[in-house]
Order: C-alpha cells, then structure tokens, then sequence
C-alpha cells in the first residue's frame, strides 16, 4: 500500500490544522516551549507528565493543540522523536491537518538532519494501513502533516531521507501481510523484477531448473512438498560512476512465503502467522528498493531465497541428505528447521561473490523468542568491528537488537553420523546459537552477521510505529549500515 500521508516543510501553519507540541519533561513538571499558554495545573489534572510518547489533545477556542512528551532532556535522542512523532500521528487520528514544530524541540546535541529523518519515519510508520482485503477499506482522516521552524537545506534532505526509509519499511510491511496464496513463489520474484526495472536495480532470477543446475540444494529440497515451484533472485545496486574495487555488502534473506512445517507439519495455532516466514527477503527487497534514491557509496548485493515448505507426497523426509552451494552436506532432523536450508545457499552465492561483508535475516528461532521476546532481534556475528557497525545502526535506527554468542563448544550439537551435519541441535538447548552455529559454515570466514527477526518480524498488536502485522522490522537499521558501511578486516 503506498503511504498515504504527505509530509511538508514550510514556515507558516494552515489555517484550522491541529497543533503537534513537543513537551519535556523536567523536575519541576512539564516544560512548555515558548508562545504556548497552559497551566501547570490543567496538565497535572489531566495526568501529563510529558513522559516520552505520552500525549494530551486539548480542544479550544483556536482549535486543536496535541502534546507529546519527549521525555527528560538528558536521555533525549534521535529516536526518541521517532518515537515521539509516531505517538502524535496516533493521537491526530480525527483531524486532517497536523502543524508541529517538533524538529525544532531537539537539543543542538542532536544531528538535526537525523531528527528530522526520525520525525518523518514515525509520522509515516505509525499511520501505515494494509487494506487491499477490506470490502469497506477505512481511511484515517490525517492526511497532510506540515512541520514548521527553523527550516533549511538540513532538515529537507533529514525529510526526504525519512520518506525513503518509510517507503521501504512500507514495502516489507506489504510484502509480509499479503496471504500466502497470493504471494507465491514466482510472485514475489515478479515483483522484485518490477522493484529492479522502475529502481534501476540490476536483477537475476533463477527458476527451480535454474536452481537445481546451480546446485541450490537447499533451496530445492525445501521446495519439494510444494505445487508452488521455488525462486531464487540475486539484486545488485551498483554505485553510479563506480571505479575500481567498490566496497561490497551483500543482503541474504529467507523468503519461505509459507512454512506449514513441511511433514514435521505445526499445530494450526503454530501457523496462524507463518504467512511471515519471507520477512528476512521481504526487509532485503525493501532496502533494495530505494537505494538508487539513497545512492549509497559501497555495492550492495541482494539474495532471495524464495520457497514454500509444504507436507506434499514429494516432500523432503527426516534423515534425507541435502548438498548446499558450497558442497557440505546435511542430514534432516526437523524438516520445520527448513529455514537454514535455504539461507546456506544464499550465504555460500554471497561468499563466490566476494562480499566485503554479509548479513542475513530470518525468522530463523522460537529459541529467539524465548531469550529475547517478540520486540527484540538476536544477533550473532564473527566479526567484532561489523557488529559494532550494525548494533549502533540499530540504536540509530531505533530497532532493539542483543548480540549472542557464536559459542563453538555447541558446534557438536550438530554433528551427524553420515554427513558433515544435521539441521538441528539438541533440544531445548541454545536453539537460536547453534543455528547461527550452523549459519557460520556457509560463509567462509568472511564477516558475517545473521539476525533472527522471529520475535519482531509480526505483531498483533498497534503500538507505537507498528501496526498489527508485519512491521517492517530490520529495514532501517539496514539502510542505516548500509549508509555508513566501512569494509570490516576480516578476523
């Protein structure tokens, strides 16, 4: 769905726009900005505190004001108006018009650019609506948010910077909510086309005999108890004016469109959101998207691992051997840990391609959830200096990630008796680890980072940015590394 709100700069407010008034909150009660005349009192007796996120719509005389609060100035940051701006979106809902001057309220500490790509973000975000399946679609009334102050060059590209990382987010939201019987296999490879063609984003697409002549087996074997035939899709952006050796991050994502369990089949309520098991590709071809817009001074590689896993009578069976790009081979133990499956073939086609540094995202691990709940990703990398590029992306990004440890002594947790490994561990025990374990002999040695979205990728829930279904969740703190991508050495 394309976002519907359109977001301004300019120096004066329409006439009859609610006003959006960022509020800080101090010792002393809240601290109202200059030229805004309301009492301590009425804010105490209407419980403002001017808690970070927390809002009051007061309706006069002169119309609307809506406060949010910003929190206690000494642990404001960038994303704090991310969060801020979202929580103001929610609560101008009834009106059409929305004036704020909320860029101005951030401290000169603060990258004001970055405070106006975050202002832009939660507005956008939080007002996401997916509609296509409504026979009476509802549309919110906002529809224009103008945000005033001290313009300039600054705050506009901070802007248009936002409305790109939106429009990705969007995207990988879209992508994520539609069912399973529209957004097959080969859909999803049309519609990466259709991304490459308006984008100018060079894209192949191999087919399942492409897949099964390129050695993909992991991809292929997850593919076998489905009608639907698999995709795999490599999308390339190429710095214009490019000379030379270009720094190289590639982008692998789990696109498993459906995920019944194959014949380890889930419990009906286990696959009430399995729809979403293709957010990793679905964040990929996000970021994919806008990055001719972005331009992005490094090359960036993107693979698509795209199949259904499905009980069908050709399906792949417990104890069945799968050979991998790379040549390693695997014994099944669970064919509901089909996850991995594809991604090794993706890792091993980023490790030929010579990337600088690869990350890959899925909904990988229940284990995940476990450690780390729904809000939270898990991450595991190789490289020390890359994950520090990719956890401060995330705190930039407002996306919460906990780093865990690649702990070699579970590596045994994999081993099998006729081939190099098996596709689980043991159970119970360090799931989410041992499949990054896995993960890691795919890539050679080269940096590497794996995100497993399990937990943030699907909500039920509206709350803050997100909307009830996919959130998007990995698209900014991606384009966030991306844009400020430094080759790692490798260890």
């Amino acid at each position: 769905m394309p976002l519907t709100l359109n977001i301004q700069l300019a120096a004066d407010a329409p006439r009859g726009a609610a006003i959006g008034i960022g509020v800080l909150s101090t010792s002393k009660g809240p601290q109202l900005p200059p030229g805004v005349s309301l009492s301590a009192a009425t804010l105490k007796g209407r419980g403002f505190e001017a808690k970070l996120g927390q809002t009051l719509a007061i309706v006069g005389r002169g119309g609307t004001q809506i406060l949010v609060g910003l929190g206690d100035t000494g642990s404001l940051t960038v994303d704090s108006f991310r969060t801020a701006a979202a929580a103001l979106a929610r609560a101008s809902y009834n009106e059409t018009t929305l004036v704020t001057a909320l860029v101005d309220a951030a401290p000169g500490r603060l990258d004001r650019a970055g405070v106006a790509q975050a202002v832009t973000e939660g507005l956008l975000l939080a007002t996401y609506v997916f509609t296509p399946y409504k026979s009476k679609p509802t549309s919110r009334p906002l529809t224009q948010v103008v945000l005033t102050g001290r313009r300039g060059r600054i705050a506009a590209q901070g802007v248009a910077t936002g409305q790109l990382v939106a429009e990705a987010a969007a995207l990988t939201r879209d992508l994520v909510n539609e069912p399973a019987m529209t957004l097959t296999p080969k859909r999803f490879a049309e519609l990466a086309t259709t991304v490459g063609a308006t984008h100018g984003i060079e894209v192949t697409v191999w087919d399942e005999n492409d897949i099964e002549r390129e050695r993909l087996g992991g991809i292929r074997g997850v593919s076998l108890g489905s009608d639907e035939p698999p995709r795999f899709v490599k999308l390339t952006y190429t710095p214009k004016g490019a000379k030379g050796k270009v720094p190289t991050i590639a982008l692998v994502g789990k696109g498993i469109t459906f995920d019944s369990g194959g014949l380890s089949l889930k419990p009906n309520d286990g696959m009430l959101t399995m729809k979403c098991d293709m957010a990793g590709a679905g964040a990929v071809l996000g970021v994919m998207s806008v990055l001719t817009r972005l331009a992005p001074q490094c090359r960036v590689t993107g693979y698509l691992c795209i199949t259904e896993n499905m009980p069908g009578p050709s399906a792949f069976k417990l104890l069945d051997v799968l050979t991998a790009r790379n040549g390693k081979t695997v014994e099944i133990h669970n064919p509901d840990a089909e996850g991995r499956l594809v991604l090794m073939d993706g890792l091993s086609l980023a490790v030929e391609d010579k990337a600088d540094a690869i990350i890959d995202l899925a909904t990988l691990t229940g284990a995940a959830i476990v450690a780390l709940g729904n809000d939270m990703c898990a991450l595991l990398c190789n490289n020390a200096a890359f994950r520090t590029q990719i956890l401060d992306a995330s705190e930039r990004a407002g996306e919460d990630m906990w780093h865990l440890p690649l702990y070699k002594k579970y590596r045994k947790h994999l081993d099998s008796s006729i081939a190099d490994m098996k596709n689980i561990g043991l159970p119970m025990q360090a799931g989410t680890i041992v499949a990054g374990l896995f993960l890691e002999e795919f890539v050679d040695g080269r940096p590497w980072a794996h995100l497993d979205i399990a937990g943030p990728a699907f909500t039920s829930n509206d709350e803050g940015l997100i909307t009830r279904g996919g959130t998007g969740f990995g698209v900014r703190t991606l384009i966030e590394t991306i844009m400020n991508f430094k080759a790692p050495s490798p260890k």
